[in-house]
């Protein structure tokens, strides 16, 4: 349609004009980054192996198509055409092409059941991306979803190098209680930050479970004790965030910071399956 502006994914107005691939592709929520790569690093650090690498590639193609078919969606529900529609379709097709030739190759090289882990995901990936196509990608529950999903690559890793499934699902676990009060945390923080009320105490709450949940995994010797200290930081460190004390952060530093948390995090399951302890 000539002369009418091109929307933005979330649906704002865009000028019309050459479509820039980075903007095609790169998904708009940056934590979205760390709670793909927390899973990816976790599964690569405890379980090596080429299925593992490949399954790794399959879930970071799979991550940069969601925004494309977002964009092809939701133009076609609009019933209009844009230079970044072709741009989004090339796009959406070369990163599935990719997936499913890297999530074919760790088939085959798999030791495992790595399908299992890929199954049990499939429902809280249905989820999510249903609501990230109905541009509700910012709600709590697409988010909880999508990184409940995505650690399931860290378990589907750990199977593939042949890992039994209790302790790699005990990574799914682990990622989980980092990923879903922290979730509850930074959007509370966000809200307090900006001047409006948030439940403080639940997002406290939360981590609660959190911790006793990566303790009893630690007490089975599924995990490491040094995994249940690091959820135990990170729920003292929401008190803390979330306290009249807090320093005052951008959202820029907050991210960072959470960035630094789930780094440590995944690090601290490392060496705690490194050290024994």
């Amino acid at each position: 349609m000539t002369g009418a502006p091109e929307r933005g994914a979330a649906g704002g107005a865009a000028p019309r004009g050459p479509a820039s691939l980075r903007r095609v592709v790169v998904p708009a929520e940056h934590g979205s980054w760390a709670f793909l790569g927390e899973p990816i690093l976790l599964g690569l650090l405890v379980a090596p192996s080429a299925a593992g690498f490949l399954l790794a590639s399959a879930a970071f193609a799979g991550f940069l198509a969601r925004r494309p078919l977002r964009i092809v969606v939701s133009d076609r529900r609009s019933k209009e055409r844009f230079p970044r529609t072709a741009v989004a379709e090339r796009a959406f097709l070369f990163f599935a092409l990719v997936g499913a030739a890297a999530l074919g190759g760790a088939f085959c090289l798999a030791r495992g059941p790595v399908l299992v882990a890929l199954a049990a995901a499939a429902p809280l990936g249905a989820v999510a991306l249903g609501l990230d196509l109905d541009r509700r990608s910012r709600e709590a529950a697409a988010e909880v979803t999508a990184a409940l999903a995505l650690g399931s690559v860290s378990t589907a890793i750990a199977l593939a190098a042949g890992w039994p499934a209790a302790p790699a699902f005990a990574l799914w676990g682990v990622l989980a209680a980092r990923a879903v009060p922290t979730i509850t945390y930074v959007r509370a923080r966000l809200r307090l930050d900006k001047g409006h009320p948030a439940r403080v105490s639940g997002a406290v709450a939360l981590h609660l479970p959190a911790v006793a949940a990566v303790a009893g995994l630690a007490a089975a010797g599924l995990t490491s004790w040094l995994a249940m200290i690091a959820i135990a930081i990170l729920a003292a460190r929401a008190a803390y965030g979330l306290s009249p004390a807090r320093p005052r952060l951008t959202t820029l530093q907050l991210g960072l910071s959470e960035v630094g948390f789930g780094l440590a995090t995944v690090l601290s399951v490392w060496l705690g399956r490194v050290s024994r302890f």
